[in-house]
């Protein structure tokens, strides 16, 4: 029994008081403690009925309620009914209990309750009272009361592992027709809102060329690996993108706006950069001619290059790598080497898709479409022979316009360019780092495969899809032309042995590779080599699916940890019997969720699989937000409302997260599921599924916030050889509520 120190105010500042009335050691099941007397109902007054307590464990009841901090004198009792009926009731003897600015005007004494026994006897019961109260701010009623009112509840998840084995199914997954499907899933598909829905060839996907190759050639000849005339002077045709700069009379500077990064030009021709910590954030630089650090300011380089969209690790990499990198090592130019039909391209569509997920300005260059573009598309086998001294300088002419492209690019602010092509000779090769020297680090990046099969299956894939035979009608010709035309990239083909460089050895299956790296050195080099490591081309299905429909969902309330309404409960069920169609043959998929119960929830009718929870796929923290509407945000932190509709993507909840933040815990998990060889489903939320389905769809990070990821509708992601493809089913409709 005990009493806690009164901490109200005088209601100037217009706070609330949390009070909490607790009833201890009461073991009586039949009948239940209640508080009758002039009570506060949600803010509103009523003495008319007696307040139901919760219980809060097996001996303890609680009634919490909110009330102004200068409120007036409550008066009160406890009462005990039964749990089955309204008579008879048994009053707390003694006197009315008073209630004034938090605390109890006497003494805190027991509660003692006279009740009649099955044979009629009287027995005296005792119990212990307690009473808390705590000030509350404005600004977090609105969440704290309701967390507080749900937590009374004690959590519907509680005793489940993280890792659950429940591998047997059981007979009645379904709950009758409620929770049953059509044998036939594909009644339940949606179109999706992505070109990813079909298979693409991904060289089509990557950069068109900045030169006008159709109206000029360049005048200088790139052959047999040498450059002829001054590579500095060759005349360029482009489309460059122009900055116009925005004037202010109060600051008397010119201000360009990047993503992530700013530069501050004043008219004397100092200038200074300065990384953005989310909307809001103080923003702080220093003009960069000065000599020294003072306090926590960073003195960077005065020609810095534009820092990633990212924040945590990568943007504290980007930063070192400024300070203490060589200039040409701030962009980074991974060259791929290999014959063809060993996977580059797709390797490379891969990795640009990882780094620009991360916030690296990446780009991917291939050099086959400058060449399909120049020359055409129906260039025979005889093309690409050795002892072709035309068809070598007319590839190496091609090559050298697409490094000069992404270097150009480099210039403008790229920060990593992915260099698609066979580059299969010594020569080829040290053009390209010529071209480079003094403007970018360059990785070479070798694909080998040993494995005939393998190599096949890539072979007829390439015949099947690429621009070079769309105009043949004839699979078998188009085969054996490629076949040509790979004979003649073997006889002269010579491994790489210089610079940096990582080999890619029969890594397609993820089954017995080897990754041989060497002079391998840096934060996005070494992210690079680690993402390598765990990449492969299995084929097979991830499934991302929203948790069932939430009671914060109803009631449009943002975070929380509230259960599935009715809704979300036969979605569960629905989504299971989904699972077990959808999954049947596979005896090695997983089920992954986060910690929050609506996610466990929805996943608990799923047999047959093993269940794994995830703390980073838990709901982006909305920190101080928590519990509320938007509503409530708009009225209450209008300053944040305002910041949060100016840049969803780095907004950050006060205490809480950005989109950001989210993408930076999510990326272990997309290096597992890049590992995973079988089908994953992912039951997580909508902030988090936004910026998974980013990945697999390769859309640009502005995009994350807004992307549709609807209530009770599962995107299915196929993984293989010929890139990724959606397909949508959408089993019942749901509460949409944006984030």
């Amino acid at each position: 029994m005990g009493t806690s120190s009164s901490k109200h105010s005088d209601g100037s500042n217009g706070g609330q008081l949390y009070v909490s009335l607790r009833l201890e050691n009461w073991n009586n099941a039949e009948l239940v403690p209640h508080v009758y007397g002039s009570v506060p109902i949600i803010g509103s007054w009523d003495s008319s009925k007696a307040l139901s307590m919760e219980r809060d464990s097996a001996s303890s009841w609680e009634l919490s309620f909110v009330v102004p901090s200068n409120h007036e004198t409550l008066d009160f009792k406890f009462l005990v009914k039964p749990k089955d009926g309204d008579l008879p009731c048994f009053v707390e003897e003694g006197p009315i209990r008073v209630l004034k600015g938090g605390a109890l005007e006497e003494d805190m004494r027991v509660a003692l309750f006279k009740i009649k026994s099955a044979n009629g006897e009287e027995v005296v019961v005792e119990c212990s009272v307690f009473l808390n109260e705590d000030f509350v701010s404005p600004f977090d009623l609105a969440a704290s009361w309701r967390a507080y009112q749900e937590n009374l509840q004690p959590s519907r998840v509680r005793g489940i592992p993280d890792v659950v084995m429940n591998v047997a199914p059981h007979n009645n997954t379904e709950d009758g027709p409620t929770g049953g499907l059509e044998l036939d899933l594909e009644q339940y598909v949606i179109p999706a809102p992505t070109a990813h829905a079909a298979a693409t060839y991904a060289a089509n996907l990557t950069e068109d060329p900045r030169s006008k190759l159709h109206s000029r050639i360049l005048s200088q000849k790139y052959a047999n690996g040498t450059i002829s005339g001054s590579h500095d002077n060759v005349e360029k045709d482009r489309d460059v993108r122009v900055l116009e700069p925005s004037t202010s009379s109060q600051s008397a500077m010119t201000e360009w706006k990047s993503t992530g990064v700013t530069t501050l030009q004043k008219q004397d021709g100092q200038r200074a950069v300065f990384v953005e910590r989310g909307v809001g954030s103080p923003r702080v630089f220093r003009s960069t001619h000065t000599s020294s650090c003072n306090g926590d300011l960073i003195r960077v380089d005065s020609d810095a290059e534009a820092m990633p969209a990212a924040v945590g690790a990568v943007a504290a990499a980007a930063v070192a790598d400024q300070m203490h990198e060589p200039k040409e090592h701030r962009n980074l130019a991974i060259v791929l080497v290999g014959l063809p039909a060993r996977g580059k391209t797709f390797t490379a569509a891969k990795l640009t898709r990882y780094l620009r997920w991360l916030g690296h300005e990446t780009k991917h260059f291939n050099v086959g479409k400058y060449r399909r573009i120049k020359h055409g598309a129906n260039q025979a086998a005889e093309f690409f022979r050795s002892d072709n001294r035309e068809g070598i300088e007319a590839r190496n002419e091609i090559a050298a316009l697409a490094m000069e492209d992404m270097l150009d690019w480099m210039e403008e602010g790229g920060q990593v360019g992915i260099f698609d092509a066979t580059n299969s000779t010594k020569s080829r090769r040290k053009m390209l780092m010529k071209m480079a020297e003094g403007k970018c680090k360059i990785i070479f990046l070798e694909t080998i495969c040993n494995d005939e099969r393998v190599i096949d299956r890539n072979i007829r894939l390439k015949v099947q899809q690429s621009p070079d035979y769309a105009d043949e009608p004839d699979f078998e010709a188009g085969l054996r032309d490629f076949k040509e035309r790979l004979k003649n990239y073997e006889k002269a083909y010579e491994p790489v042995e210089e610079g940096s460089y990582v080999k890619m050895i029969d890594m397609v299956t993820g089954h017995g590779g080897r990754l041989h790296v060497n002079n391998i050195s840096g934060y996005l080099p070494g992210r690079i080599v680690f993402f390598l490591v765990n990449t492969h081309l299995t084929p097979r299905p991830i499934l991302l699916t929203r948790h069932g429909e939430s009671l914060d969902n109803v009631r449009g309330r943002i975070g929380g940890d509230s259960v599935l309404s009715e809704k979300g409960e036969l979605y569960s069920k629905k989504l299971a019997n989904f699972i077990e169609k959808r999954l049947k043959n596979e005896k090695t998929a997983s089920v992954w969720t986060s910690t929050l119960q609506r996610s466990i929830l929805t996943a608990s009718p799923i047999v047959g699989f093993p269940k794994i929870q995830w703390r980073a796929l838990d709901e982006i923290n909305f920190g101080a937000c928590d519990g509320m509407t938007y509503e409530e945000m708009k009225k209450n932190m209008p300053d944040e409302y305002e910041s949060r509709m100016k840049d969803k993507l780095r907004y950050r909840y006060p205490r809480g997260e950005s989109y950001l933040d989210v993408i930076q815990r999510l990326e272990p998990v997309i290096i597992e599921l890049e590992r995973q060889r079988a089908p994953v489903v992912v039951i997580a939320h909508q902030a988090v599924l936004r910026a998974l389905y980013a990945y697999f769809a390769d859309r640009p990070l502005a995009e994350i916030p807004h992307l549709d990821v609807p209530l009770h509708t599962i995107i299915e992601i196929q993984m293989g050889v010929t890139g990724v493809q959606e397909k949508r089913y959408k089993l019942m409709d749901g509460v949409q509520f944006p984030l």
